[in-house]
């Protein structure tokens, strides 16, 4: 395996002084998807946030492609190559799906932004019909799909994604899990946290168990799908009580 293009070390992080992050480490490559899962309240999300330069670590380290990272501004670590997606505000959406890729586009050179656009529109056929719709007025997994796009237009190496599949129909996350798969086969690594445990170790490479703010247990995504400490702990609870859908 290559050096990591992402290495999160000791990481402590909160809010208002209130400690969330414990330190939390994980590491994620180019190519391949990494989960990260664990109970309502572990830190799952405040750990992408850190990482995202959107919540400020109080210690602990972030290296990105061999650079620190630690505490960046979001804009400069999307200029590096780390797309942050949240759960969410992922979209603008008073604008357009044009319009929403073109803002994604703003961290490339000028001369790259229409080029990698028109890419983006390539991959999403969904989006080409629906250029000229306002966001706000798609399904939730067609407004998810337009949160992928934009990140994917400033051409990172590196996805961060929170709850891919949350609030989506059983036929919206099969869709937004089908592009995850495919950003993985570019070559494109992604990070996520995902309240559907089960489906998103099955598509991992590796996975983290948060538990306050800690890790709990680490492992390939097959070994932690069978691992009954994870199973009875973590997997069940997690998997009854998904909120409910929108349409797709």
């Amino acid at each position: 395996m290559s050096e990591a293009t992402l290495s999160v070390t000791d990481l402590y992080a909160g809010y208002g002084g209130a400690p969330v992050l414990r330190g939390a480490s994980m590491r994620a490559h180019i190519g391949e998807i990494v989960s990260i899962i664990g109970p309502n309240g572990a830190g799952k999300s405040t750990l992408l946030k850190a990482i995202a330069g959107i919540v400020r670590p109080v210690s602990g380290s972030v290296v990105f492609g061999g650079d620190d990272v630690t505490g960046e501004r979001p804009d400069r670590l999307t200029r590096r190559g780390l797309g942050f997606v949240p759960q969410l505000d992922n979209v603008f959406p008073t604008l357009t799906v044009s319009e929403n890729l073109h803002v994604g586009a703003q961290a490339l050179a000028r001369g790259e932004r229409q080029d990698a656009v028109a890419a983006v529109v390539d991959r999403f056929p969904l989006l080409r019909e629906r250029r000229r719709q306002r966001a706000g007025t798609l399904s939730g997994g067609q407004r998810k799909l337009v949160a992928l796009a934009r990140a994917l237009v400033a051409r990172p190496s590196l996805l961060l994604l929170d709850e891919p599949s949350a609030g989506l129909s059983p036929h919206a996350t099969d869709m937004v899990f089908a592009e995850l798969e495919g950003i993985r086969e570019s070559g494109i690594g992604i990070a996520m946290v995902e309240q559907n445990a089960r489906r998103a170790l099955a598509l991992s490479s590796r996975g983290y168990v948060l538990d306050m703010g800690r890790n709990a247990h680490e492992g390939t995504g097959a070994d932690l799908l069978v691992d009954p400490r994870v199973a009875e702990l973590y997997l069940g609870s997690m998997t009854s009580a998904a909120p409910r859908p929108e349409s797709a």
